[in-house]
């Protein structure tokens, strides 16, 4: 590695007021620092650019070199791209605040990037900030949850050294942190609180095959069916998409199904569900009863209030924080998939089974 001054490196940086650099030519270099570190100029530059590599011990000795030095690193690197499948979802929007809230404290400013999954838009948005001196990035229910999705932007941060993680399903490839919704547990909720209501026809409103969430919650559906003795509830699951007119299509099959119950993936498809019922001459919850995923905060007031499962939102963000915080560090993290608990909020979309 030439002898290249600190100043230059893709981090930069500045130094202090009133300090002297200890290089004749006013700047400090790689090999000042290394030698006073007792490092290579290898490492120090991975220091520098927050890359992979380098022990906590070291890391430690070449930060105090540079202290000593009167160095301080600029505020290029503060930004963590947050990339979401758009903001019109409560949940997206409740999840992104509440990653900014705790990664302000640690000097970190979240940055919203909202693209369709998978999409060349992912990746743009990635290179767009990648050179800038990124600080992290979070996959937020975005490639990381679809099967067979393009993976480029993953690649490139991993290329870069910027670390990432994902939330709500991991990429097959890599090893980054998996902050998840037990989606599986949040299935078993909804069908408890049904079963213990006396249904038994029970369907599920599901998103599309191939997306990790939902994929999850089918499984946990099934699961839970099976558990109780509940025979053919494979047959009781329609897929659609993340909305309310896939809410509405998919309950339509089931209503034609006989079904006394409703669980759906998300709280627009039980919306979407609710009105097919209506639409039939239907009532909820005293014909059929609805539950809905995410828990919105608007659920107090559709007609009825939807029952829903919640994910934790707070505690994932408070994950997603100090697991970026630990690697930003280059310190180690667990690689498994963490699962959060959801939790059942009841309200009056649903009632006991209506008998004969």
């Amino acid at each position: 590695m030439t002898d290249a001054s600190v100043s230059k490196l893709p981090d930069g940086l500045n130094p202090r007021p009133g300090k002297k650099t200890r290089s004749p030519a006013g700047s400090v270099k790689l090999s000042e620092v290394a030698t006073l570190a007792g490092v290579s100029e290898a490492t120090v530059s991975r220091v520098l650019n927050r890359k992979y590599g380098v022990s906590p011990n070291t890391r430690e000795q070449v930060e105090d070199a540079l202290r000593q030095i009167g160095y301080e690193r600029p505020r290029k690197g503060e930004i963590v791209l947050v990339l979401v499948p758009g903001l019109a979802t409560p949940f997206f929007g409740e999840m992104c605040n509440a990653i900014e809230a705790d990664l302000s404290p640690h000097g970190l400013r979240a940055v919203i990037g909202p693209v369709l999954p998978g999409s060349v838009y992912e990746r743009d948005y990635v290179e767009a900030f990648v050179d800038t001196g990124i600080a992290a990035a979070i996959f937020l229910s975005s490639s990381n949850t679809l099967q067979n999705a393009d993976d480029s932007a993953r690649a490139l941060l991993e290329s870069r050294g910027v670390p990432y993680l994902c939330v709500n399903g991991g990429f097959a490839e890599g090893d980054a942190p998996v902050i998840s919704t037990d989606d599986w547990r949040a299935a078993e909720l909804a069908v408890d609180h049904l079963y213990e209501l006396g249904h038994r026809r029970i369907g599920m409103c599901a998103g599309p095959l191939g997306n990790t969430p939902a994929d999850r919650r089918v499984e946990g559906f099934l699961n839970s069916m099976d558990a109780r003795g509940i025979e053919g509830a494979e047959d009781l699951v329609v897929r659609y998409h993340y909305s309310v007119d896939g809410g509405r299509y998919a309950a339509d099959a089931l209503l034609d199904l006989d079904v006394t119950a409703i669980v759906a993936s998300s709280d627009d498809m039980a919306l979407g569900a609710i009105r097919a019922i209506k639409r039939r001459g239907l009532r909820v919850p005293e014909d059929v009863s609805v539950i809905g995923y995410n828990n919105s905060s608007i659920l107090e007031f559709t007609d009825p209030p939807l029952s829903s499962v919640a994910q934790p939102v707070e505690h994932l963000a408070q994950a997603c924080a100090r697991t970026l915080v630990t690697m930003i560090q280059n310190r180690p993290v667990r690689t498994d998939e963490m699962l959060m608990e959801p939790t059942f909020h009841a309200r009056q979309s649903t009632a006991p089974v209506r008998t004969a």
